[in-house]
């Protein structure tokens, strides 16, 4: 199942629920909030909802997937599908399933004050995932819906209203003060932990801005007095022939065992005994290692960075004592939503942003970013989501005025998309969730934006 048929499911499920809460609790607003590893967090606006509450709601809504009703909705030139719930038109995004019967999979999950509706993913369509509390992710959503709360920003029309009203520079440099603040918070916590921490570990999804965030705290770390050193694990992968395939037979370079985890492993303690050892270089050419010439060893006031997708797998480095990693995981955790019931996917906020990089920066076609896309997924699934919890601290690289700026480039590149083209109806949902953003001019987007990585203009060698 393609991740474009899972949003579907889940778009359905949420039209039960809907109807479910609209039945249990007349006169309440349920509101469709944010994702939560491979489900959506979900609350009442007005009432702290009980377990027994929360196991009624599943219980009606497993009634109504039972009664297999035939779900029917309109469509308009806008793109948009309109449902009819009881007495109410629902306007969604996604088209949903022709039926409930569909819906074999589903749970809901006490999370106060609301709940967790869990639903399927794209490598296990046909179960769920043990769930196991994030508390840390959470707490990250949480202080951004903190943030937005205090500017009364709700959702994505009042951003658009400050764009109209000519006040956009404001916005821009208030959501840029946020990272910068953040960032510097975190460069003050390793600093007070420089007796110990001597590698730095930042993992988080494609399109996540990791590259301009790992800049941008070395920054923060030179002016607290220490010297950051970049590792780049690229250097680390295993000779082509040794390199372990997939069920496809083709290679897997995103697998763990890609890399040489034993060299990795001599040299980092090496470097945090005080040894000098040379780096090795591999090359991508030829598919293996050659001598690189470069010879490191660390000062006492130097600190590793290392970037990559299996930074935060305890198996990266299992003979590294813990007190030495300060790990860090960065993703775009966009919150800004069109409605209570119509929420802005995270994940398709980096797909916008993987589309307008990839395109600017690697002369990548759109129609190839999209048909990449449940592959990189897939990947994301497999090696970077169940360590995200390991982190010390999360960082949310998204900004609230992103789409907006994003929207007339990643436009003109979906309107390439021909309806012959496999993933057409993916593109055309992203050019109806990119038109509920006014445009917003990007000159006064500072050069060390995380969003400039995407844009391009970037100060730092992204």
């Amino acid at each position: 199942m393609s991740d474009y048929s899972i949003r579907k499911y889940r778009q359905t499920l949420i039209i039960g629920l809907i109807g479910v809460v609209k039945e249990l609790f007349p006169g309440e607003q349920l509101k469709i909030s944010h994702s939560i590893l491979d489900g959506v967090y979900c609350e009442l606006e007005n009432s702290v909802l009980s377990s027994r509450e929360i196991q009624t709601i599943e219980d009606h809504l497993k009634v109504w997937v039972e009664s297999d009703q035939t779900i029917s909705y309109q469509t308009c030139n806008d793109h948009l599908y309109h449902c009819q719930v009881d007495l109410d038109l629902i306007t969604t995004i996604y088209p949903p399933l022709e039926r409930s019967g569909s819906l074999k999979h589903f749970k809901l999950i006490h999370f106060l004050p609301g709940f967790i509706i869990l639903f399927p993913n794209v490598n296990h369509p046909e179960s769920l995932s043990p769930f196991v509390p994030p508390e840390k992710l959470s707490a990250t959503f949480s202080e951004t819906q903190r943030w937005l709360e205090n500017l009364h920003l709700s959702y994505v029309h009042d951003v658009n209203a400050i764009i109209s009203s000519k006040s956009s520079q404001d916005l821009i440099y208030l959501a840029e003060a946020l990272h910068e603040k953040t960032i510097s918070s975190i460069a003050d916590r390793i600093f007070s932990q420089r007796s110990k921490v001597r590698v730095i570990l930042i993992s988080g999804p494609t399109s996540s801005g990791k590259t301009t965030f790992a800049q941008r705290l070395s920054t923060q770390l030179r002016v607290n007095g220490l010297r950051p050193v970049a590792l780049s694990l690229d250097n680390y992968f295993l000779p082509r022939d040794k390199t372990p395939v997939d069920s496809n037979g083709q290679y897997d370079f995103e697998c763990l065992e890609a890399l040489d985890l034993p060299l990795l492993a001599d040299q980092l303690n090496a470097l945090i005994g005080g040894s000098e050892v040379e780096t090795p270089l591999f090359d991508f050419v030829c598919g293996g290692r050659c001598q690189s010439g470069r010879t490191m060893r660390l000062g006492s006031d130097e600190i590793l960075v290392i970037e990559g997708i299996h930074a935060l797998n305890p198996s990266l480095l299992p003979s590294l004592d813990r007190s030495q990693m300060f790990k860090i995981y960065v993703s775009a955790l966009f919150q800004l939503n069109i409605d209570a019931y119509t929420r802005v996917s995270t994940t398709e906020v980096r797909l916008i942003r993987r589309l307008v990089r990839d395109n600017q920066f690697r002369g990548t076609e759109p129609a190839r970013t999209l048909a990449q896309w449940d592959s990189v997924r897939r990947g994301e699934n497999n090696n970077i989501f169940p360590y995200q919890e390991e982190a010390d601290v999360m960082f949310n690289s998204s900004l609230l005025y992103e789409l907006n700026a994003l929207r007339p480039y990643a436009e003109h590149l979906l309107v390439s998309i021909t309806p012959e083209c496999p993933d057409y109806e993916m593109a055309v949902h992203l050019l109806t969730l990119l038109s509920f953003f006014e445009i917003l001019d990007i000159s006064t987007v500072p050069f060390n934006s995380i969003l400039r990585e995407f844009l391009g203009g970037s100060a730092y060698n992204v």
